[in-house]
Parts: structure tokens; sequence; C-alpha cells
């Protein structure tokens, strides 16, 4: 059985790898890491470890404890930040463990984690995309654009920070309060967001999978599955330009029948699970190439409709003290109440 560590398993992110691993059709025993004892996906686990944040000094130096224990055979990354650690480390961790840690190159983690380096590799290429500005800049974009406009992040993830401005005064009082902004050209609407998960591998896209969205929160709370998208075409030509390594993920919005990418993961989605329902198990194709160099499977997408919900798990209190105390949990037993 191959056996995988999974970061970040209190993330929306991790959890979603995690489900999809647990879709695959053969079992992966699947080891998580996270920092709070309280993340959901540690009780979906084989094993559980706690680790620290990963911006702490002795993140690395336990990672590489778990390796040297666990030996898993794949290193699946969870969430955004621990992203650069790992593309910068690894060739080291594969060299030293054996391990094959699933990460694009530290120059594409980069241009994807930030939307102005994002928005600027796209307007090189002559890609689609908002028309974008750095606060100096912003008499320029007002001449092409019109209001209302969007402020976000630089940096930053689930639509947190993103103030929807009118005017110069509401533009004004939202530079003052987002850190490190960037200004765009509001695309569209919510009725026209995408999302688009892409499998790399050898510089090549393997599979695509584009689906309809509708958010809450900033996160996909309802999904349409479009087969054959209209746009996969120009987003696999993109994403091959961009290069990366394993998956990928482009979020946009469509004008004038062009996708105007706003955003770039590189990296596994929250959506991934439901790609695995509508017939692309994105993670267990990844794992299967990196291990195996197996190409993804033909497989037709299913045009499903993914509607997603809040769900319980029971957890003892002992099992969590055990965890909290020792640092690790062997076969979590977890409980799911019945639906009503």
């Amino acid at each position: 059985m191959v056996k995988v560590l999974v970061t970040g398993a209190g993330a929306l992110l991790g959890q979603g790898i995690i489900k999809s691993l647990r879709l695959a059709a053969h079992p992966y025993h699947i080891i998580a890491a996270d920092p709070d004892p309280r993340a959901v996906g540690l009780y979906w686990a084989d094993t559980a470890y706690l680790i620290p944040l990963a911006t702490a000094v002795e993140y690395l130096d336990r990672i590489t404890d778990l390796l040297a224990q666990e030996k898993p055979e794949v290193l699946l990354v969870g969430t955004d930040v621990e992203l650069l650690v790992f593309a910068e480390n690894k060739a080291s961790l594969e060299s030293e463990y054996g391990v094959k840690v699933v990460v694009s190159p530290p120059e594409v983690i980069k241009i994807a984690d930030d939307k102005w380096l994002t928005s600027q590799f796209l307007a090189k290429n002559g890609f689609p995309h908002p028309q974008s500005a750095l606060p100096e800049s912003r008499e320029q974009l007002l001449a092409l654009c019109d209001f209302p406009l969007v402020v976000k992040p630089r940096v930053g993830a689930r639509s947190v920070g993103v103030n929807l401005v009118h005017n110069e005064q509401e533009l004004a009082v939202a530079l003052r309060q987002v850190e490190n902004p960037i200004i765009q050209e509001n695309v569209a609407s919510a009725a026209a967001e995408y999302t688009s998960g892409v499998v790399m591998a050898n510089g090549r896209v393997q599979a695509i999978v584009t689906m309809r969205r509708d958010l809450r929160d900033g996160n996909t709370y309802r999904a349409y599955v479009e087969p054959d998208s209209a746009y996969d075409s120009l987003l696999c030509v993109i994403a091959e330009k961009l290069g990366g390594d394993g998956p990928l993920n482009f979020q946009f919005r469509v004008a004038d029948g062009l996708p105007k990418i706003f955003e770039i993961n590189a990296r596994f989605s929250g959506t991934t699970p439901f790609r695995a329902y509508a017939g692309i198990n994105e993670v267990d194709a990844v794992v299967r190439q990196v291990l195996w160099g197996e190409p993804v499977a033909a497989t037709a997408v299913n045009p499903v409709i993914i509607l997603r919900y809040w769900n319980e798990i029971v957890i003892d209190t002992a099992e969590m003290s055990t965890l909290t105390t020792q640092g690790r949990l062997t076969s979590p037993h977890w409980q799911k109440p019945n639906l009503l």
C-alpha cells in the first residue's frame, strides 16, 4: 500500500486531498499533519501528527523527522503557505528521504502566489486577464476601466480582503485598509465565474476539468461541471507556458467569450474532490504519475452538479488528548452522525 503524507489536514485544500485519496479505486495509507489537534483531516487519516506552523523555524526539521520515521512514498502539500518551503527544498528532501514531493518549481509558486505577478505573466504572454495596476499606477487603470473596480491583497485567498469599490472615495479607503493591494478591473458577474483544475507532467497538460461555480465566503459551494469546456484549449496553452509540476488551478470570469484569469494556484484546489466525482481524480492521477510514470487515464468527464454542505464528525475527547499530548495518533476513531 502506498504511504502518502498530506500536510495542512485542517485546510479545505488538505481535506480535499484526503477525500480524493479515499475516493481512489485502490487504498492509500494516509499520514496527515497539521498544527491544530482540531483539524478534521487528522481524524480521517491512518496516522495523524501535530506539526508546527509553516512559518516556525522548527517546521522543516519536524517534517524531516516525519519523513525519516514514516517513510512515505509521496508528500502532498495542503496549504499555500507551505508551498515555497517544499519547492525550495524538494531536491534535498527527495534525495535524502526517497519521497516524491509534489510541488511546482519556486518560480511558478511565486507567480501564482502574487496576483500582480500573475497579471504580469498573463499580460506578457498575451493571455486574457483583468486590467490591473498597483496603487501608484491607479490613474492609468482608471483611464482604461470604469468603476466598479476590485481591490484585493496581492497575496491572499478565499476572497479575504477583497473590496468592490464604486468610486474614487471608496477606492482610497480600500487602498488604506488592504495590505499590499492590487487594483483590478471587475470582470463580468459572479454568474460567469469558473474554476479549472489541470494536471501537469513533463511540461504538458495531462487532464483538465472546468466547472462554473457559485461562491459563498470565498469558497465554491455549488459547481457545474462542463465537459470539453470551450475554454479548455486556451487554458492548456496557458498552463504549459507557465510550467509547473503536478496540479494547477485557474480561476476566471468569462467576458466577450474569453476566460479572464484573475487567480492561479500552483497546487490542488478546494474543488479537487469535485473533479474526482466528475471522473478525474487529480490526486490519484498525480500520485500514479510521480511514482510509476503512469499517464492519466482517458476518462470521460461527467456533466454533474456538486452541492456542498456542512457536515460533522464526532471525536472522542481521549483521542484528541492523546494527539495533543503525544503529537501522534494512530488509527483515529470517529463517528459520522446519520443524515437527518
